[in-house]
Formats: C-alpha cells, structure tokens, sequence
C-alpha cells in the first residue's frame, strides 16, 4: 500500500473517531450515539436524540437518556433490552458527536427548530433560519431558556465583532427576533426610504423627536455631541415656511426659545443650546409667531383682518385700521375702543367722526396700543353678555321665552311679560315672584297676576321693576297619580291634605273659590269602603289644631249645604274605613258576639284578637251579664255533632288575670254572654249539660 493511502486512512479514522466515552459527560437533546450490539444490523447506524431527550431503541421504542451519564444511559438501555434480546454482554453505549438543537422564531426568514453543531452561537443560528428579514428590530433580541428571558443588542455583536456580547446558545433554546415598531402594524413590502424619511429608528427614552416645520420629521437616536443644527440636518433642514426665530426645545421637561436665526447672523456659540437624552424639537410655522415689537399696533375684534401691524411715526388711527380692512358690517362702530399700554382706555364714535357730529379728532396712536372694534349688540341672539346687568331684567319660569331683556324705566310688569311671549299654559299666575336686586335685602313680593287679569285692576297696583330685577313666574307641578291638570300639587301653605278611604289620596292645590266638595272630587271620590257619615277634618291653619265630623251621607239625602265645612289651604281631611264592614265579609271571616254586651252582632276577626278583643269590640258586657259562664261555641265542630261549647269565667280572670286560661277563639266561632234575668239562660243551660244534642245548644244560641 502506498504511503499516501495509509495516510488518508489514518485521518477518515480519526475524523469518524466517536467521541471518548466518560462516566462525567450527560447526555443531552441533540446528540448522536452509537448503540453496539454485535450480531444485530439495526444497531449498526448511530443514533439521535431528539427535542424531548429520547433516543429509538429498535424492538422497544422510544427511551428517555437525556441527563444521563453514559454509563447509566447504558444500564437503562440493558434493562429495556433485557425484554427483546438475550446476550447483552457486549452492548454499549458511546458518544458519537454533540449537536446544539435550538428554535428560531420571529421576525426571520424561515422560522423554525435549526440543528447547529456544538459550539453553535447567534449568528449561526439566524443563518440556519434564513437570516433576519428586514424591519428586525436589531437591538432587542430576546433567548428564551425555560422562564427565563435574557434581552440582548445583536446590533452590538455586528458593530463590534464581541462574541461576549451575544449570550452562550444551550440544547432547546429558543431566539426570538421582534419587529421594529417603526413598520407598523400592518404587513406591508419593507420600504427602507419610508423609514429613514421617518427618522432613524432611534427609540426609547434617549431619542430626540424632531417635527415642525422641516422636511424629515421623525424620531431620532441620541448623540452626545449633536447640537440642534445637527438634528435639523438629519430631519432634513427647514421648510420655507419655518418660524426659525422661535424654535422650542424641551430638555429634561424644560422648555426654551432658540433664534436660529439670530444664531446665524451672529455665529454665537453661547446661543445654541445643549441637547439633552430625549429632548423634543419643534419647528413652527412663521405665520403662527406672536409679533412683538417696540413699534407694534393690535387690531381686534370686528375687523376684516385683525393681527399685530407694524406703525412707524407719523402712522394714524385710520392707516392702522384700513390695514386690518376697515369694520365689518357687524361692527359697532360707535363703541370703538383703544387700549393704552399703561391701561388707559379710551372711547372713539367712529360713526359720529364720519358723519361730522364729534368736535374731537381722530385718537393718536402709538406704538403698543390695542384698538378693539366691538360687535353690535343683536336682541335676536340669547347671548346675555350683549346686554349690561345694569340694563336686563331676568324673566324666568313658566313663560314662553324665559330669559334676559334689556329695561326701560317707561315700561310694567306687564310689558316685560308680553315680551318674555306671556305666561304658559301651567303657569301659576297667581303667584308671580318679583326678586329685587340683592334678595338678601327684601323678601320676594308676590303679585296675583291671575286675579289682576280676571277682576281688573289699577295699573298702579302692579309691582314696580327695575334694572337688575327678577321675575319668577312658578309653574304648577302636575300630580302623576292621577293626571289632572287642574288639580295639581302645589307648596303645603297652598294645598289641602286628603287621606284613607278616597280614589287617590295626596296632596292637592286649593284656593278661596273652592269648597268641600271641591277637593274630594279632585281626590277621586269616596271609594267603596269609605265610612261617609264620619269623615274628620282638621283645620290647621288656625293658632290651635281643632277638629270637626262631616255626615257626608245625610247631605246627600237632605242637600243641606250647611252640613258642608268650610276648609281653607293647610287642612286636612281623613275618610276612614266602615267601623263593621262585616257586610262586605264572609262569614268565615267574622265572629258572632250575643246576649250580654252593649252592641251584639258580628265582627270581623283576625288571629292576633283574643276573647277580651272581641268583647270590648262589642262594647264590653252589660250590667245584667252573668261573666262567670261565658259560652263559646266552635259552629264547625258543633255542625259535625262533636262538643263544642267552652266556658269561661270571666269574673275570675279579672281578680287574677291569666292569658293562658283565655279560651281560644277561631273565625266563625260565637261567644254568648249569658243575661243571667233571662229565661233563656236557663234553658240554654240545661242545653249545655245534655252534651248529647249540641245541635240543640246552636239552636239556643241561634234563637237567643
């Protein structure tokens, strides 16, 4: 054999030679081993593994190893292939080569896992990924190692060719690559010139923002050295339209002025300032500069063309103002007006000036005057700061056009109303509120224009007004419950209370031409249950409350008014419930009370009432009362044969009251109270030992 062949065949060996097994090396994702099984051809390609640290044992399938020395990768292995082979002696396990799998993703060509060698770094693996697209944002790659994020400039690692600045790539890390927020966020075809027109991608809280007046407005990385010339030149310079003599400048929250303009002329270094991390320039237009000067004259209000002009000596008032084309037709020409710049205000009737009538002539003006050329004064408009407080009389309330309107000394009450479009529909005009001035002098005078307009009167009766004054008229609040539009809610000194038994109770409005009858229309009427022959009333509106009853029922069956009271704003009247609208209940519902007592009949009946309750109902017992045997009878249990007469001493209970020895009482139940002169007690008696026919009993007590 040639000596050169020899040679080749030392280094194919050597470049093939697997790594040296060592007890210490792990095993990790990405690495190539060998499996030596003699005898066996499946063992005899080299094998990976994967993302998830598992290599493809064949005949057993997929084994976790990464972590694992080689020599206990090669005791799980045996282990595992005890299952499917015999001999396994001779098996072992070697390193073969080390590989770096890793995932790029983000803003790169072909994201995606890439499979490096072993001292893959950065660079190598956005190669493998195709490389950053254009629009990466540079210096904020991010490497993602489980929970763990490390930020990192790779525009640094390109500037200065430092490996240490790019962090150390391991098994499955992950680089993300972001966008640069200068594209948007809409994919559209990268266009380089679009964003170096927009500034040079500088960001954060060191750029300095440049806009304005100049052609390249945009956001600009900071240089230490760069003065604001500098920065106008990388935005492209000024416009033809720039205000160079006010440039703002904002360091460190700061603002300040800069004159480029005067920094030319003089070439001053001590005028241009110092740029700061972050400062803002803005360049404005030249038309929007405030002018200033010595020899300054302002123009205001309703002119053509208001603004600062320049008056050189000898410059008059009507130069000044046709220069700002002369007032419009809205001017008011007779109130023309010129500030002084030591606040002396001066007065100037242009109108009069033209047409001869004023003996002065035309003001002298000078340098830092303020001419103001007000606008007429328009009644049609509802601006109030046309007319004068001094001159307007409020109008307010209920009226068509409330509002303020200029006073006149010659005109009334009624005038300034018929000017406001007069009262409303839900106006109450009967107690129209003249305020003067300062309300804290006088209390409000209350006008009764309703009155005024119905039963006449003297003009000289209505309320004086002035200048400065208040007109209230007040407005009747409608009464939701019911919807009339005449009876309306109103204060409590104008209205009368009606409660209990009426269609819609409440409060309503009441006046000398209303009577009774009046307000208990207006409150619907008595309802069904409504005891008309009681109705109280008390009268309020007096030193002290009294009270009076009204037989509502005999005036509907004599028509005797008189029986009607006579009730005035401040009263109340109460409609109560029938006291025995047993009529209206079922039996069910009521207990039946007999003999003895003052008033026998039936009473309605509720669970919370005992025997006592009923008795004093009725009036309570009688002289002639035998209380020792009051009887009462269950109606239910007696119709159904069984006993159902109790009795009860009351004479007893009263010497040594005990509720739990009261009797119970149930709806539909009757108490009698025995007269003990009666013939009757005796037979009802004799009826209550012969339990035997209770039947018998009921009917003594319904004969009784």
């Amino acid at each position: 054999m040639k000596p050169w062949a020899c040679l080749v065949m030392v280094i194919c060996a050597l470049l093939f030679m697997p790594v040296a097994n060592s007890a210490e090396v792990k095993l990790r994702a990405g690495d190539v081993v060998f499996l030596e099984l003699p005898g066996e051809a499946e063992f005899e390609k080299p094998f990976h593994i994967d993302r998830q640290g598992r290599v493809l044992v064949p005949e057993v399938g997929l084994v976790s190893v990464s972590g694992l020395s080689i020599s206990e990768a090669r005791e799980k292995l045996v282990e595992v292939l005890s299952l499917g082979f015999r001999d396994l002696d001779r098996f072992d396990v070697r390193l073969k080569e080390r590989r770096l799998p890793v995932t790029v993703l983000g803003y790169v060509k072909k994201p995606g896992p890439v499979d490096l060698p072993a001292d893959g770094n950065i660079q190598m693996a956005l190669s493998a990924a195709g490389d950053l697209s254009p629009g990466a944002q540079l210096d904020k790659l991010q490497l993602r190692r489980g929970d763990e994020v490390v930020f990192f400039n790779y525009k640094q690692y390109l500037d200065s060719g430092d490996v240490n600045s790019a962090p150390a790539l391991q098994p499955l890390d992950v680089v993300f690559v972001p966008a640069s927020p200068l594209i948007g966020n809409v994919q559209v075809e990268f266009d380089a010139a679009t964003l170096v027109a927009g500034g040079d991608a500088g960001e954060g809280d060191d750029a300095v923002k440049v806009f304005g007046e100049v052609n390249n407005p945009g956001t600009f990385s900071y240089k230490e050295s760069a003065t604001v010339v500098d920065m106008l030149m990388r935005a492209g310079g000024v416009t033809r339209y720039a205000g160079v003599k006010r440039i703002r400048i904002i360091n460190n929250n700061q603002p300040q002025l800069f004159d480029l303009k005067a920094y030319l002329d003089s070439g001053d270094a001590r005028l241009m300032p110092q740029l700061q991390p972050g400062a803002t320039l803005f360049v404005p237009k030249q038309e929007e500069e405030i002018k200033t000067g010595a020899r300054m004259v302002y123009v205001m209000g309703e002119v053509f063309k208001p603004g600062a002009y320049e008056g050189r000596e000898g410059t008059s008032f009507f130069d000044i103002l046709a220069n700002a084309g002369g007032p419009t037709r809205f001017a008011e020409s007779r109130q023309i007006r010129i500030l002084r710049a030591n606040g002396e205000v001066l007065s100037f009737d242009l109108q009069a000036y033209t047409e001869g009538l004023s003996g002065a002539g035309q003001p002298k003006i000078v340098a830092g005057d303020a001419i103001f050329v007000p606008e007429k004064t328009d009644l049609n408009e509802k601006s109030w700061l046309k007319v004068s407080p001094k001159r307007a009389v409020r109008v307010m309330g209920s009226v068509v056009r409330p509002g303020r309107y200029e006073w006149s000394d010659e005109m009334s009450l009624l005038d300034l109303l018929a000017h406001a479009g007069g009262p409303t529909d839900t106006a109450d005009t009967s107690h129209v509120r003249v305020v003067q001035g300062d309300a804290s002098q006088s209390e409000p005078l209350i006008f009764d224009l309703n009155h005024f307009v119905t039963k006449g009167g003297d003009l000289a009766s209505l309320p004086v007004i002035r200048a400065g004054y208040t007109v209230m008229v007040p407005e009747h609040l409608q009464d939701p419950a019911n919807n009339k539009s005449r009876w309306l809610l109103q204060s409590a000194k104008n209205s009368i209370y009606i409660f209990g038994q009426v269609g819609a109770p409440g409060r309503y409005a009441f006046n000398d031409s209303m009577n009774f009858l009046d307000i208990i229309s207006a409150a619907d009427g008595p309802n069904d249950k409504a005891d008309i022959h009681n109705i109280r009333v008390t009268h309020r509106n007096q030193n002290h409350a009294r009270t009076s009853n009204v037989d509502l029922g005999l005036y509907f069956e004599s028509g005797d008014e008189t029986l009607l009271p006579t009730v005035v704003p401040g009263d109340t009247i109460y409609i109560p419930e029938r006291d025995r609208p047993w009529l209206d209940e079922s039996k069910e519902r009521t207990v039946r009370v007999l003999g003895a007592v003052a008033k026998p009949g039936r009473y309605r009946f509720n669970t919370q009432m005992t025997l006592l309750d009923l008795l004093a109902e009725a009036g309570g017992p009688t002289e002639k009362a035998y209380l020792k045997r009051i009887v009462v009878v269950n109606m239910a249990q007696a119709e159904t044969g069984k006993d159902a007469g109790r009795t009860f001493d009351l004479k007893a209970f009263v010497k040594q009251p005990d509720f739990t020895m009261l009797p119970l009482v149930r709806e539909g139940d009757t108490v009698f109270v025995p007269d003990i002169t009666s013939s009757n007690w005796q037979i009802f008696m004799s009826g209550i030992k012969d339990t035997l026919n209770i039947l018998s009993i009921v009917a003594i007590v319904g004969g009784l």
